[in-house]
């Protein structure tokens, strides 16, 4: 009957797996269904177990790499949370220099500062280069 837990656990860290895409609890998964195959052969626990750890250390070494080289081949990268402003332009809304100021990017208002200390007036279309902690990094929209 060791193998039905064996399974259950394959089936739970799937489950999990599908809801992370971490690629690191499917092959613990991988390694919890070699150890049901080797309980339906009468290996004591000890052993089953042992072979979980192995299994599941070769899976992680040797195949999940490739999987993640091939699948971020195949899905392009999409930059999400601050990461995704940069490149983005914006609107001065109060004077932006060296030392500070304010523009709306994506409709929100941003503590922006310019990257070569000139003086960006208010209304100018700006491109955000950099997120520095809360504080966009801008040049005029012209610049590169």
């Amino acid at each position: 009957m060791a193998w039905l837990w064996w399974i259950g656990i394959a089936l739970v860290l799937g489950v999990a797996e599908m809801l992370l895409l971490s690629l690191v609890l499917i092959m613990l998964a991988g390694g919890a269904l070699a150890a049901a195959l080797v309980s339906l052969f009468g290996v004591p626990w000890w052993g089953q177990a042992l072979t979980m750890a192995i299994v599941s250390c070769l899976l992680l070494v040797a195949l999940r790499p490739w999987l993640l080289r091939n699948w971020r081949r195949r899905t392009p990268l999409v930059e999400t949370n601050v990461a995704g402003y940069v490149g983005r332009t914006a609107v001065v809304i109060v004077p932006v220099d060296a030392s500070g100021g304010r523009v709306k990017l994506t409709g929100q208002v941003w503590t922006a500062r310019t990257e070569t200390g000139a003086v960006i007036p208010v209304g100018a279309s700006v491109r955000v280069v950099q997120i520095d902690g809360a504080t966009a990094v801008v040049v005029p929209a012209e610049a590169g």
